[in-house]
């Protein structure tokens, strides 16, 4: 007997260590990783090309969104929607040119949030977009205990620091290099990281919590990456798209004809024609050579950061929140770059590590993520029982990382909210970290929007100013369709005209995965019309083109038994 008792104490103790965390709503401090530009190029994400062992290792200890979507493809609305919490209609940016709090309200942030409720908050590389979408300033001093951080090596990043085959300097696209030979022999992440382990070695012993947010700027174009990364993607081993052509049913008001890349010198050189190409197939296969490996150069830094909380003796008392700003297209529909509402530049990575919820130490000692380096152990076999496959937004990070880290989740916005500094207008997803997912919820939904300046593609189609934009496309992402309607917008007003119709997209999911196959021209719209015109005008344009798609879902599903 007494043996049996001895046996079981090591056992108790480590239950002992294990149940206050999980009892407990005390406060965690939160570590935001926000990469620019990455799509769900991982490893944790089912894609077999990439190398990303250290965001695989991260997941595997984590809860995981595999649907989780961006409501604007573009960096800075993106970013300022899910740091307020608030959709682009509501902050009324859609471009880089105004400040939300002089533009449409004064809206508590994220950090900020976090900061009036006694954590230091600290910034470090692009978390807001700089400029004067942050009011050149990051949004300091409400939304951080401290000037934010910005790489001094990133002013270099639009210069002619490329070299070309002709040895020369250019200002490339594809732009793999020798960092030693770089200015100042370092780039930005590096730079980025090495503050950002700086900053987590300051607040080890401190008794206040912290919240630190990290940008990385890979994988975002140019590619300028530690040429070494290219070693782990032979381009003999390169794929195209598996749709690489426009398909024949997309609206022209709905392509983008990718300008940001095609300024780059070494694009220019391909003379390609505008608006849709195509790029020669040998340089398609580098630049996706290139995307891969900026990815994996950035998980090398995720990498770094994550072992720094291991050797700090953070990992059990942080909670890590890793998420991008917006996807990327790789030539999929003919397209370059973000700029759309497809699945892959609005679908974005969401992977929260929560001590004592996601994970629990199984042996003392033992370190929960020890750095992987790529060039030894380029695959980590990721494995986790806790993924979540149901429709989530960015939106809802706000209100769910609030909640875990053990404040109260800001309440759910009104319709209109341009007066309240504090609300959400997503959803608190806490629950799901308690309960297991059942299945296919239909209520769950994404609505993400691009605007267009105008029908057909333009110079200015991929981001244009807020005066010239005239159409709004708004996207609805359910768990089987994607639905969107092109519809006449007033910038002045920032109304949407919703008889204004200039074209509509429908895809069933099941059927093509890859969004290929237009059907909306297919669809009963005389007798959507009718329907809509029954439902009041002061219905919001969300719960508008909730109700169309479930008419437009019963009407393919009706032909499908027929």
């Amino acid at each position: 007997m007494y043996t049996c008792v001895r046996a079981w104490l090591p056992l108790l103790f480590l239950l002992s260590l294990a149940l206050p965390v999980l009892t407990r709503r005390e406060r965690r401090n939160v570590l935001l990783i926000m990469a620019d530009d990455l799509r769900t190029s991982l490893g944790c994400y089912g894609d077999p090309v990439v190398k990303s062992p250290n965001i695989d290792q991260l997941a595997s200890k984590s809860q995981v969104f595999l649907n989780a979507y961006a409501q604007q493809a573009v960096c800075a609305p993106s970013r300022i929607s899910m740091l307020t919490s608030r959709r682009p209609d509501t902050t009324r940016l859609y471009d880089f040119n105004s400040y939300w709090r002089a533009h449409s309200g004064n809206y508590t942030t994220i950090p900020q949030y976090f900061k009036s409720k006694g954590y230091f908050t600290m910034s470090v590389g692009k978390v807001f977009h700089p400029g004067i979408a942050s009011n050149h300033t990051d949004d300091y001093p409400y939304s951080w205990s401290t000037p934010a951080f910005h790489p001094a090596s990133f002013r270099y990043e639009k210069e002619k620091v490329c070299k070309g085959k002709d040895g020369k300097l250019h200002t490339n696209l594809l732009c793999a290099v020798n960092v030693t030979e770089q200015p100042g022999g370092t780039l930005p992440d590096l730079e980025s990281t090495d503050e950002a382990v700086r900053l987590l070695k300051s607040r080890a012993n401190t008794k206040d919590p912290f919240f630190l947010a990290v940008g990385f700027h890979k994988p975002h174009i140019p590619f300028r990456i530690p040429q070494e990364f290219l070693s782990l993607y032979p381009l003999d081993q390169m794929t195209l798209a598996p749709d690489p052509q426009v398909p024949r049913l997309l609206p022209s008001v709905a392509y983008n004809p990718w300008l940001d890349v095609r300024k780059r010198d070494d694009v220019q050189k391909l003379n390609i024609s505008f608006p849709y190409g195509p790029i020669p197939t040998e340089f398609q296969l580098r630049i996706r050579q290139h995307y891969y490996a900026a990815v994996s150069y950035m998980d090398a830094q995720v990498g770094r950061l994550l072992s720094t909380l291991d050797e700090l003796r953070l990992a059990d008392t942080t909670m890590v929140v890793f998420t991008s700003d917006h996807g990327w297209s790789l030539g999929e529909h003919g397209e370059w770059a973000k700029y759309s509402n497809f699945d892959v530049t609005t679908r974005v990575p969401l992977v929260y590590y929560v001590p004592g919820i996601t994970t629990i130490r199984e042996w003392l000692g033992e370190p929960t993520f020890p750095f992987i380096d790529v060039f030894s152990q380029s695959k980590f076999n990721f494995k986790t029982k806790k993924v979540i496959r149901n429709v989530v937004e960015l939106v809802d990070v706000f209100p769910t990382t609030s909640y875990l880290a053990g404040l109260r989740a800001p309440e759910p916005c009104p319709d209109v909210s341009f007066q309240r500094d504090l609300c959400t207008e997503g959803d608190n997803l806490a629950y799901t970290f308690r309960h297991r997912e059942r299945g296919e919820d239909e209520e769950a939904i994404s609505f993400s929007q691009y605007p267009r300046p105008a029908d057909t593609p333009q110079v200015n189609s991929d981001l244009p100013d807020l005066q010239d934009i005239k159409i709004m496309g708004y996207s609805l992402r359910s768990w089987d369709y994607r639905y969107t309607l092109w519809l006449g917008f007033n910038p002045n007003t920032f109304q949407v005209n919703i008889s204004d119709v200039h074209a509509g997209e429908l895809y069933m999911l099941a059927d093509d995965p890859g969004q290929d196959n237009n059907i909306y021209s297919s669809s009963d719209h005389s007798g959507l019309q009718r329907k809509m015109a029954r439902i009041p005008y002061t219905v919001n344009l969300q719960t508008r083109m909730r109700l169309q798609l479930l008419y437009l879902r019963a009407g393919t599903k009706r032909k499908m038994w027929l």
